[in-house]
């Protein structure tokens, strides 16, 4: 996870410091906008963690799990640092450290989830899927607002030269919802295939043909 959270938290930093600089469009204004510095104050926030998809090797489906940021000491340094800590059936996981001012880990934890999903379920390069979301969410997307809430949605590959090879994930929508305050945690992320993935050519561990699925991957905030 480490390439795509250096980049994107960078990026995120960079824009947030300099008004104004055209590093993104709307999208990505609301999806990786500039939340820091935290001051959970004791608190911690947690989404409900759910991601599906065909049952292949690689690919680990969560059917209730969660994710928790909150407030921890650095024991490098002594100094006050965020957390995530990723909880399913299959154990738990911490990720991080991340310092209080950084703009948004859980975005960038679902993007990256998201790009190792599609390798793994495509076998598609990583890097070559991290790259092209990336420059959707930095650059493309719509945003719309209603109530109170404001939709940011992203189709990373509806121009992609390589679609034809990439299946359902040819049509993959990130939708992530903000409130109105653009600084406060993010209400809902989902990434998700409005048609089932076929991997034909990849086989289960006996060497079993895998049946077709929908691939959602979704952060809910409670």
């Amino acid at each position: 996870m480490g390439h795509f959270l250096r980049c994107a938290l960078a990026a995120a930093l960079l824009a947030a410091g300099v008004p104004g600089q055209p590093w993104a469009g709307e999208a990505g204004d609301v999806i990786l906008a500039q939340r820091g510095p935290w001051a959970l104050e004791g608190r911690s926030l947690t989404w409900d963690l759910t991601r599906e998809g065909p049952a292949l090797p690689g690919f680990l489906p969560i059917g209730a799990g969660t994710l928790t940021m909150a407030e921890a000491t650095d024991p490098a340094d002594g100094k006050r640092v965020l957390q995530l800590t990723q909880r399913t059936d299959a154990g738990e996981r911490r990720i991080g450290p991340f310092p209080l001012s950084a703009g948004d880990p859980v975005a960038v934890f679902f993007l990256e989830s998201t790009v190792r999903d599609m390798a793994a379920l495509t076998g598609g390069n990583p890097d070559y899927i991290r790259n092209r979301i990336k420059d959707a969410v930095f650059r493309g997307g719509s945003v719309a607002h209603a109530e109170g809430r404001t939709v940011a949605t992203v189709r990373p590959f509806a121009a992609d030269p390589a679609r034809g090879r990439m299946g359902a994930f040819a049509g993959l929508t990130l939708r992530v919802e903000a409130g109105a305050d653009p600084a406060a945690p993010l209400r809902e992320l989902v990434a998700e295939t409005a048609d089932p993935v076929a991997p034909a050519a990849l086989r289960g561990m006996a060497g079993r043909p895998v049946a077709p699925a929908r691939y959602r991957n979704a952060l809910v905030l409670r």
